[in-house]
C-alpha cells in the first residue's frame, strides 16, 4: 500500500468520485468542503492510500497555524477507508500523517471518525471536545411526505400544524445578514458563541450546494426563524439555525425544518441529516442537550458515532496553547 498526498485537479477530481461512492464518505471529507475550508483561509490537505492505483482509504487534514510556526490538525468525521476482516484500512494512512504532521511542528491531531478505531496501534485517546457530533438523527427522504410526518413524534406533527395555522410562510434567500441577527438573538438567549458573521456569508457562497431558508410570519418583513442547509451527495444536511423569540408562539422552527425536508426531497436528496443530538446517556450537561428534544420530535433514524479522539505529539507547547485559549 502507498500513501501520498494528492497534488493536483487531476487527483483531487478522481478522490471526489471516489468519496462518493464509499458507505461513509461524507460532506466534511469532500472537496466541497475543502473549497469552504480554503475560502476561510485554512490550508486543507488530502491523503490517499492506494493498491494498484486505486485508493482504498484517504483523509481531508485541516490545518490551524498558531504562534511560533506550530500547527494543529484536524480529520474531521475520518478517516475514510473500506472495510477488511471488519477493521477499517487506515493504519498505514495515519502513521503517514502523523510523520508528516510532526515535520509540521504539529501540537495535535484531532479525528472525528465514524467508526471506532480505539483498536488502533496508536496512542489515542478521547479528546473532550464536542466539535463534531456523537449522535444525530437521520430521515428518509425517499418516502413520501405523508410518510414523513407519520413517523415523527405527535408533538412534532401537531407543531407544525400550529405553525402553518400562524401562516408562517418560509421561502429560500440569499440574505445571511438577516440570519446573523437571528443567530446573535439566539446565542444571547441559549447562552453559546456565534461564529463571526462573515462565517456563515463564506458557508452560503463558498460551500457548493449550501442554501438558506428563512421564515416569516404575515405581515413580517424580517424573518422570525431561519436555517442554513446544504446538500452533498444526495443528502441533504441542516447545519446553522436560529429564531426569534418573540415569534415563539408561532412554532417558526417546527415550519422551517419541515419545508426544509420538503425543499431536499425536491432537490433529489434521499435522507435529511438533523446534525447533532446529545448521545443515549449522555449526562445533563452535555453541550448538544439543549437541541436533542427538539430534534427527536421529527423522528428519524437514531446514529451514533465514537467520541472525538486527538493524539498529541507536542504535550508541552499544547498545554501552553490551552491555557493561553483559557485565559486569554
Amino acid at each position: 500500500m502507498a500513501v501520498r498526498l494528492l497534488a493536483n485537479s487531476k487527483e483531487w477530481e478522481a478522490y471526489g468520485a471516489w468519496l462518493t461512492q464509499q458507505p461513509d464518505g461524507n460532506l466534511w471529507q469532500s472537496l466541497e468542503r475543502k473549497a469552504y475550508l480554503e475560502a476561510l483561509g485554512k490550508e486543507v490537505r488530502l491523503y490517499a492510500a492506494e493498491e494498484e492505483g486505486a485508493i482504498v482509504a484517504s483523509a481531508l487534514v485541516a490545518i490551524d497555524r498558531t504562534a511560533f510556526g506550530f500547527s494543529v490538525w484536524e480529520i474531521p468525521r475520518g478517516p475514510v477507508g473500506r472495510m477488511e476482516n471488519g477493521k477499517l484500512r487506515i493504519e498505514e494512512l495515519l502513521t503517514h500523517i502523523i510523520d508528516d504532521a510532526k515535520k509540521d511542528k504539529c501540537m495535535a491531531l484531532f479525528l472525528s471518525p465514524q467508526f471506532s478505531i480505539f483498536h488502533s496501534q496508536f496512542s489515542i485517546r478521547p479528546s473532550g471536545r464536542h466539535v463534531h457530533c456523537e449522535a444525530t438523527r437521520i430521515l428518509d427522504l425517499t418516502q413520501s411526505e405523508e410518510e414523513i410526518l407519520a413517523q415523527m413524534k405527535p408533538k412534532g406533527r401537531y407543531n407544525i400544524r400550529i405553525a402553518e395555522k400562524h401562516g408562517v410562510t418560509v421561502r429560500q434567500s440569499e440574505d445571511t445578514d438577516a440570519f446573523y441577527a437571528l443567530v446573535k438573538e439566539t446565542s444571547r438567549r441559549d447562552r453559546f458563541t456565534a461564529l463571526p458573521r462573515e462565517k456563515y456569508r463564506a458557508f452560503l457562497e463558498h460551500l457548493p450546494g449550501a442554501f438558506l431558508l428563512l421564515a416569516y410570519a404575515p405581515g413580517e418583513n424580517d424573518p422570525i426563524a431561519g436555517l442554513l442547509g446544504v446538500f452533498w451527495n444526495k443528502k441533504g444536511i441542516y447545519y446553522y439555525g436560529a429564531s426569534s423569540y418573540t415569534h415563539r408562539a408561532t412554532m417558526a422552527p417546527y415550519a422551517l425544518q419541515w419545508q426544509t425536508m420538503r425543499f431536499c426531497k425536491a432537490h433529489g436528496c434521499v435522507s435529511y441529516d438533523l446534525l447533532g443530538i446529545a448521545p443515549p446517556g449522555a449526562p445533563a450537561d452535555h453541550p448538544w442537550q439543549g437541541i436533542t428534544s427538539f430534534k427527536e420530535k421529527f423522528g428519524g433514524a437514531l446514529i451514533s458515532y465514537p467520541p472525538e479522539q486527538v493524539r498529541t505529539l507536542r504535550p508541552v507547547a499544547k498545554r501552553l496553547l490551552d491555557l493561553k485559549r483559557r485565559f486569554f
